[in-house]
């Protein structure tokens, strides 16, 4: 079953993220790249991803030096997809 980048939430999101990053499953929980800043921020920063907010519950990532977008309820969900969805593509398998 594929899924849609712009799709994803929660744990399959995270563990969307995860996979972009190249970490292991070790089993013992994933962090929580869409929803903790210490966990997320670190990747828009070094991504150079671009936020900005569309409306009180649709925000929109940028990556500038690759052209991709992607939007969502918070800044980090859409900032994450944004990164997957540059890594990983627009849908997932």
């Amino acid at each position: 079953m594929n899924i849609k980048t712009s799709e994803l939430t929660g744990v399959d999101l995270d563990r969307a993220v995860a996979h972009a990053l190249g970490a292991p499953d070790d089993g013992n929980g994933l962090p929580c790249y869409s929803t903790d800043w210490g966990q997320g921020g670190p990747i828009i920063e070094r991504e150079g991803i671009d936020l900005k907010r569309i409306t009180d519950a649709l925000w929109d990532a940028h990556m500038n030096n690759v052209n991709f977008y992607e939007d969502g309820p918070t800044p980090l969900i859409a900032a994450m997809r944004c990164y997957v969805s540059y890594k990983l593509g627009e849908e997932l398998i």
